[in-house]
């Protein structure tokens, strides 16, 4: 049995960041709810954020392949396919381990221009059982688009990403 979702755009019923997080975080559970493809659900989270947040031009997944990030699902303009853990700020959050909130990337060592016309970006490491699994990438046109209250928020949604894959064999 195939169970079909229609899945509308929404507009945040909350004025602030974290009730939209809170909204957004509702979304992704909704979406992920009985699925547990890292790809399925990976490609579901890049579109709901990218079509809900504002002032974003790049949202999606690097996964590590057990030496450097692979590009995975996304949703922007056409993105560098492989970054070293030495590189950039994707390859500081998964080789540091902790959440990368960048207000100007141009002032960031090692940053690497997939797209010119981002200026700031988040990148959260994704960690399962200590294990890297990859990095959730946003980036965004605005100077200082990220802050703390948008830390909190992405590692909350990438919490249920990672919950909402099948358990490690």
């Amino acid at each position: 049995m195939f169970l079909l979702l229609m899945f509308e755009p929404f507009s945040f019923s909350s004025p602030d960041k974290p009730g939209q997080y809170a909204e957004l975080i509702q979304q992704a559970r909704a979406l992920f709810d009985g699925e547990h493809d890292c790809i399925a659900n990976a490609a579901n989270l890049a579109s709901l954020v990218y079509g809900a947040l504002p002032d974003l031009n790049w949202a999606g997944f690097y996964f590590f392949d057990g030496t450097e990030l692979v590009l995975g699902p996304f949703h922007g303009k056409p993105a560098c396919v492989r970054i070293p853990l030495s590189r950039g700020v994707c390859g500081a959050a998964a080789s540091q381990g902790v959440t990368q909130v960048v207000p100007d990337v141009h002032a960031f060592p090692g940053h690497i221009a997939c797209d010119a016309a981002s200026r700031s970006e988040i990148v959260v490491p994704l960690l399962r059982g200590g294990a890297l699994l990859g990095v959730w990438d946003v980036d965004s046109p605005v100077p200082g688009r990220f802050d703390e209250e948008d830390r909190q928020g992405m590692e909350a949604l990438c919490q249920v990403y990672l919950d909402s894959l099948a358990p490690a064999a």
